[in-house]
């Protein structure tokens, strides 16, 4: 494992570091001591390592992230795991503002609250919230997945296109265009993988409301986009 202090290692040199990893390297685990809250680390990372921040950071860490496993022992700033591509990205704390904006794949696990507009123009990533999320939290979610454990507050969904939203706790109120769906067979698969990805066991699915699209502010009929 190697192990870089920010007390006497510029974070520059460290993401320097870290954009200089490809695939096969054998410096695989990395451990970042005394963050103090500083903006845009860890981003950009590009191969299958492990990088474990000691505690909280600021604005933007692991953004842009393909195939790495980034893990934030504290909270993160606001645009956590922004335009993530692939990879998991792990937030043991809260995140601030519009955490997974834009995020195309991978995992972002955020373990404590969101703040508002976790998921904003979600387009393929999935999140899982293991408490509550703020206002415009999926506002423009093209597509992929957020699960919440705990509540969600105005305008979920607001304008949403194709993503899912699984909901346990309750939600302030829904955002235009925003309904509840019905649960079926493979929501309730699709669920339950997602939760044991994020390794959250003992939650049933079945305790999941279901929100989505009521495909009403299209300017198009998305059932026949193919005819288009």
């Amino acid at each position: 494992m190697r192990s870089i202090d920010l007390e006497k290692t510029p974070l520059r040199e460290l993401n320097n570091n870290l954009h200089q990893l490809k695939d096969g390297t054998n410096e695989t685990e990395w451990d970042v001591l005394n963050p103090r809250g500083q903006h845009a680390m860890a981003v950009g990372l590009d191969a299958p390592v492990t990088v474990n921040i000691r505690g909280s950071v600021g604005y933007y860490c692991a953004g842009m992230n393909k195939q790495a496993t980034v893990v934030v022992h504290g909270s993160a700033g606001p645009g956590a795991a922004e335009n993530m591509m692939s990879g998991r990205v792990v937030v043991k704390g809260d995140a601030s503002q519009y955490a997974g904006a834009t995020g195309r794949g991978g995992l972002l696990l955020i373990e404590g609250n969101a703040s508002s507009r976790c998921g904003i123009s979600m387009k393929g990533i999935d999140i899982v919230v293991k408490g509550n999320i703020g206002h415009m939290s999926a506002f423009m979610a093209q597509t992929g997945n957020l699960v919440v454990l705990g509540d969600a507050g105005d305008a979920l969904g607001d304008s949403i296109y194709e993503a899912r939203l699984f909901v346990r706790g309750k939600v302030k109120s829904l955002g235009a265009d925003c309904i509840e769906k019905e649960m079926r067979p493979e929501h309730h698969d699709a669920l339950k993988a997602l939760l044991e990805k994020a390794g959250v066991n003992g939650v049933k699915t079945s305790e999941f409301k279901r929100y989505g699209s009521a495909r009403k502010l299209y300017n198009f009929n998305i059932d026949n986009a193919d005819a288009y």
